[in-house]
């Protein structure tokens, strides 16, 4: 897809995600998506791609680091759960609860009986939520083998990009027939019909973001909220005050002319 292509029709979607905002906000929905998948398969360009038009106080991001001592004490979710969403908001997880089924399961960070419950209990929890009225949406990004060794590729050779390459990702990298063999136990346990995953191809990025986005707006009936046109007041005509003389003597920063 050419990038003018592109840039037409990730505008139109984000037009209709502004739309979906003020659906959400005037209907008091709470909506929760998952983005799970494998390292470098564009979980962080997809999200920005459906955030960065609309107002971070309605989609909010969620992205957890590695629990704390006192977290790991807690029941598994419950260190998410604070983050749940209230009336009119919308929370992306930037990898979730799943981590359990993904990389603490490969990795070794939890047990072989932690891991098994994990997955025989999450189907009730998450029945839970969508019964208490959250919609519960759940994204897999899949990358094939080939386009993810290139992209580690580019985030080597790109100072730019370096930091999205962490200890944790280059000790993954072999392990590929391992995160093969728990996503599919994941998916077996926990793709159910209150609480189904939707898979999205993610080889070619630009295709990946715009099928996400269109699908997400799919998922939420929506119509135009109620609007009151903005009419920016007159300023007063008495107001003499020189807005420029208290900024005389102060740092300003050099402005650079390309």
């Amino acid at each position: 897809m050419k990038r003018k292509e592109y840039d037409e029709q990730l505008k139109h979607l984000q037009n209709r995600l502004c739309k979906l905002q003020e659906w959400v906000k005037f209907k008091g929905l709470r909506v929760i998506v998952v983005f799970e998948g494998r390292d470098a398969a564009g979980k962080g360009g997809t999200i920005k791609a459906m955030t960065e038009r609309v107002s971070p106080r309605v989609f909010r991001v969620v992205a957890l680091p590695a629990p704390s001592d006192r977290e790991k004490s807690q029941m598994y979710v419950q260190r998410y759960m604070a983050h749940f969403p209230a009336a009119g908001e919308v929370v992306i997880f930037d990898r979730s609860w799943y981590n359990r089924a993904g990389v603490e399961r490969v990795m070794g960070f939890c047990t072989k009986q932690q891991h098994s419950g994990f997955l025989r209990v999450l189907p009730f929890v998450e029945r839970v939520m969508v019964e208490s009225g959250i919609i519960l949406i759940k994204y897999w990004l899949e990358v094939g083998k080939e386009e993810q060794a290139r992209r580690f590729e580019a985030r080597i050779n790109d100072p730019l990009r370096q930091w999205k390459l962490s200890p944790m990702d280059v000790d993954s990298w072999r392990r590929w027939d391992d995160y093969t063999r728990a996503r599919d136990e994941m998916l077996q346990a926990t793709d159910t019909t209150h609480a189904p995953w939707y898979i999205i191809r993610s080889d070619d990025k630009k295709t990946a973001r715009l099928s996400c986005l269109a699908h997400f707006l799919s998922l939420i009936p929506h119509e135009d909220a109620p609007h009151q046109k903005v009419k920016l007041p007159r300023r007063s005509k008495h107001d003499k005050y020189d807005s420029e003389a208290g900024l005389l003597g102060r740092r300003f920063v050099p402005e650079l002319h390309g």
